[in-house]
């Protein structure tokens, strides 16, 4: 919709596609040792955010400030905070530091530091491990391209709570494949973890859904022949490829 009208129809949106067989739920998953030494294991109270680099434009600081009443609700949970802590990959850098830094410092003293833990960026065998391990995950963002860590994280079959923006809701449906919540409401966010890892059964229910959408819409199956059948339209001069 960001294009101009007369090329709009001339525009096909097909997702890359996400390999549901590599991000796919695992009863039998081993044990995680992150870097700082803390275990993961499967069946415990893990909560998952990802970015590529911990910044504002990922939610970095509504998630952060939601740490101490996640805690507060959820005193066992561990809380995981994959990603780089220098630079950033999109939006401004810190205007001192790193993000995370700042964002901490705004808890400072409000937390359990124990277990609340930062593994840095993972490389992709770890991270769908540590999906698996997590029984919640939450995804925040401003309106803009939707990270292939959400829809892996869906296709593991983990229950979301995904900020109310635009690409969250593209694939989202509050209560029935993850929950919504307002992007600048910590509280919000908090409540909804709690409830997730407090109703075990809501949360599977929603976990199913979550992996079911992913597989209709965004699995490598469904994505793939979309793009073979668009060049061959254009191969075939059905559509003429613009110059």
């Amino acid at each position: 919709s960001s294009f101009p009208a007369q090329f709009r129809n001339r525009i096909s949106v097909i997702h890359d596609g996400i390999d549901t067989t590599l991000a796919s739920p695992d009863p039998a998953v081993s044990p995680l040792t992150l870097p700082d030494g803390a275990v993961l294991s499967a069946g415990e109270s893990t909560i998952t955010f990802v970015n590529r680099r911990i910044e504002p434009y990922r939610g970095c600081l509504p998630f952060i400030r939601a740490i101490p009443a996640m805690q507060q609700a959820c005193p066992d949970a561990r809380i995981v905070i994959v990603g780089g802590h220098e630079g950033v990959a999109y939006g401004q850098p810190a205007p001192t530091g790193s993000w995370r830094d700042l964002c901490l410092a705004q808890i400072r003293g409000q937390y359990d530091a124990s277990r609340v833990h930062f593994p840095g960026n993972l490389a992709y065998g770890p991270f769908l491990q540590l999906l698996k391990l997590s029984a919640c995950h939450v995804y925040l963002t401003y309106p803009f391209v939707l990270s292939w860590s959400l829809l892996e994280a869906m296709s593991t079959g983990l229950p979301i709570v995904g900020s109310a923006t635009a690409p969250v809701q593209e694939v989202i449906r509050d209560g029935e494949n993850g929950l919504l919540v307002d992007f600048f409401a910590p509280q919000q966010v908090a409540e909804a973890v709690a409830d997730l890892l407090r109703n075990r059964e809501q949360a599977t229910k929603i976990g199913a859904a979550a992996r079911q959408t992913v597989l209709a819409n965004y699995s490598l199956e469904q994505c793939v022949p979309r793009h073979l059948q668009l060049l061959r339209l254009v191969a075939d001069g059905v559509l003429q490829a613009s110059p």
